[in-house]
């Protein structure tokens, strides 16, 4: 037997995560310059001042490992989200807590349960651990989140071996999301023994009547599990940091399984500054806001469907068209996200961008449409 025959099973079955297509390599492809990347969600308007200030002044000591509990991260976040500092995990990202939080829930004994187009890490990191995989269907196309978590779906397959379930609100690919008086209703019926995951990515970019602040009901429920990150709204992608706010009991444990150093030094310190600029948050949300009608109004005006959306991106579907659409956008130097790997193959994801991006985006796909 070969080292690689003696690797776990679930492993080898795994298809590792495709990230959007870089600009460096797209560039580099066909010879371009100037092209635009509306493709993975980042922030159009890149970070706040105050983090790059941060960064330059961290960098001065970047010969010394990071702070391995994330001291002043944790204790700005913990005065601005209102809670206790030992109830924060910070990772690597918030695909990190997600991996963490699997590792202490899911064996090959266990099941987890997600939604049928939910964001991809999940299906990774349930296989990555042996455990099975429940996948509830969506929502159909004639409800009024279409494509969304079907709530009803997902709790009918809980049962004696269910330990993880899966939230994103909202929801990445579809942008679709949750009341808060639905997914209340959701965790009140299931049994307390199972971890539930909402992953609050977008949270930031969401104004909507109705749509909860899960971190409130942290006290009330003790299996409840809310993941958030610095890589959308606050635009530090490249620097990889995010994190999970539980009881202190799951914070404990999942500090247990945490890699020592899994926020870097930058990291941190862009973070800690980004909570202190609020002006940049408020002009983040009202960039995509703005973006996200103006999107409306050009597929509305040209008959093309696509899926209403809080976060900062917009799903359309381009039906059979949509592999040539993506590539000649690409030879135009506009880079959207296919979704085929999501079995949505008929449809394209684009990020916001600023309203110049978006009107090179649009002129081109004209001719291409």
């Amino acid at each position: 037997m070969s080292v690689i025959e003696s690797a776990l099973a679930q492993v080898k079955l795994l298809h590792p995560y495709t990230p959007g297509k870089p600009v460096e390599e797209l560039e580099r492809d066909l010879g371009i310059s100037g092209s635009i990347k509306l493709a993975s969600n980042e922030n159009p308007l890149g970070c706040s001042d105050l983090a790059k200030q941060a960064i330059k002044a961290a960098s001065k000591n970047i010969e010394l490992y990071p702070d391995a509990n994330a001291y002043y991260l944790k204790q700005k976040l913990a005065d601005k989200l209102g809670l206790g500092a030992g109830q924060i995990t910070i990772g690597n990202g918030s695909n990190d807590v997600l991996d963490l939080v699997a590792r202490i829930f899911l064996d090959q004994h266990a099941e987890a349960i997600y939604s049928e187009f939910a964001f991809l890490v999940y299906p990774l990191v349930v296989q990555s651990c042996g455990a099975k995989a429940r996948v509830a269907n969506a929502l159909p196309t004639d409800r009024n989140q279409p494509y969304g978590h079907d709530l009803t779906a997902m709790l009918a397959m809980v049962n004696d071996k269910t330990r993880l379930i899966f939230i994103a609100n909202p929801n990445n690919p579809t942008g679709t999301w949750l009341q808060a008086t639905e997914l209340k209703d959701f965790i009140d019926a299931v049994p307390g023994q199972i971890a539930i995951i909402v992953d609050e990515a977008y949270f930031e970019y969401v104004d909507q009547d109705g749509y909860p602040d899960t971190l409130k009901w942290l006290a009330e429920y003790p299996n409840l599990i809310v993941t958030r990150t610095f890589s959308k709204i606050y635009g530090l992608a490249g620097l990889r940091v995010g994190y999970a706010v539980s009881c202190t009991e799951i914070s404990d444990l999942l500090n247990r399984v945490r890699q020592p150093f899994n926020a870097n030094t930058l990291a941190l310190a862009a973070a800690t500054a980004s909570l202190e600029d609020d002006d940049f948050v408020v002009a983040s949300r009202n960039n995509n806001q703005l973006g996200l009608v103006q999107l409306a109004k050009y597929f509305d005006a040209r008959g093309v469907e696509y899926i209403p959306s809080v976060a900062n991106f917009l799903t359309v579907r381009f039906g059979k068209r949509c592999d040539d659409i993506y590539q000649g956008l690409l030879q135009q130097g506009v880079i959207l996200r296919p979704l085929a790997n999501y079995n949505m193959p008929e449809f394209l994801r684009i990020t916001i961008g600023t309203p110049q991006q978006q009107a090179v985006l649009m002129d081109r796909l004209d001719k291409l449409l």
